[in-house]
C-alpha cells in the first residue's frame, strides 16, 4: 500500500548505499545471499526467543534486499555489468519467498514455547502468503506473454495491494519487539493479506481481460 509512495524517497538513499557498495567482490546475487542468509538466522533466533537479534537480522536482512536490485541496475547502466537475463530477478524473489516463510515459522515457534500463544493465526498467514505469492507469479507470467507487464525497473510485474514489502517489513518488526502479542499481530496481518491477496485477483484478472 505504501511502496509506491516510499519507493521514490528512497530510491536516492538506496543509489547512493548502492554506489558505496560498487566494489568488484559485492554482487547483487551476493546481496542476496546475504539477505537469505540474515532471513534464516533471524527466524532461527525467534525460534529461539532471542527477540532483539532477530530483529537485527531481519532488519540487516531487509536493507540487503533493498540494495541488490539498485546495485544490479547501477551496473547495467555504467556497463560494468550485461543485461540480466533474469537469473537476478528469480535468484531476488526466490529468497525473499524462503525469507517470508521462514520468519513466520520462526516467530511461530518462539512465540508458541515462551507465551503459549495459538498456531492458528500464524498458519493463517501462511496461507495467505501462498495464495497472494501465487497470483503474483501468475500475473507477472501472463503480464509478460500478452504484453501487460507493469514496468516499474523490478525484474517482475508487480500489482499493487494492501499488504506489499513496507508493510511486510514493519509487521514481521512488531512481532519481534512484542512477542507476547505476536499471534494477535498476525491475526490481524493474516486478515490484510488475505484482502489484498483477493484485490491482486481481481485486479489481475481486469488488468489481462
Amino acid at each position: 500500500m505504501f511502496d509506491t509512495r516510499l519507493r521514490p524517497l528512497l530510491s536516492p538513499a538506496l543509489d547512493r548505499a548502492a554506489a558505496g557498495l560498487d566494489v568488484p567482490w559485492i554482487t547483487p546475487n551476493r546481496l542476496t545471499g546475504l539477505n537469505l542468509a540474515l532471513g534464516l538466522a533471524s527466524a532461527g533466533l525467534a525460534a529461539g526467543q532471542l527477540w532483539v537479534p532477530a530483529l537485527a537480522a531481519w532488519l540487516l536482512c531487509r536493507l540487503a534486499d533493498g540494495l541488490d536490485g539498485p546495485l544490479a541496475r547501477r551496473r547495467v547502466r555504467l556497463n560494468t555489468a550485461g543485461a540480466d537475463a533474469g537469473q537476478g530477478g528469480f535468484w531476488d524473489i526466490s529468497a525473499d519467498f524462503v525469507v517470508y516463510g521462514a520468519t513466520v515459522v520462526g516467530v511461530a515457534i518462539g512465540s508458541t514455547a515462551g507465551f503459549d500463544a495459538p498456531w492458528l493465526p500464524f498458519l493463517v498467514v501462511l496461507f495467505a502468503y501462498y495464495i497472494n505469492g501465487s497470483v503474483f507469479l501468475a500475473f507477472s507470467s501472463l503480464a509478460e506473454k500478452s504484453g501487460r507487464q507493469i514496468d516499474d525497473g523490478r525484474s517482475l510485474s508487480f500489482l499493487g495491494g494492501l499488504a506489499e514489502g513496507a508493510e511486510t517489513v514493519l509487521v514481521h518488526s512488531l512481532w519481534l519487539l512484542f512477542p507476547a502479542a505476536a499471534w494477535q499481530i498476525a491475526s490481524g496481518w493474516a486478515f490484510l493479506v488475505l484482502a489484498s491477496a483477493t484485490h491482486r485477483i481481481v485486479a489481475g484478472y481486469r488488468r489481462l481481460r
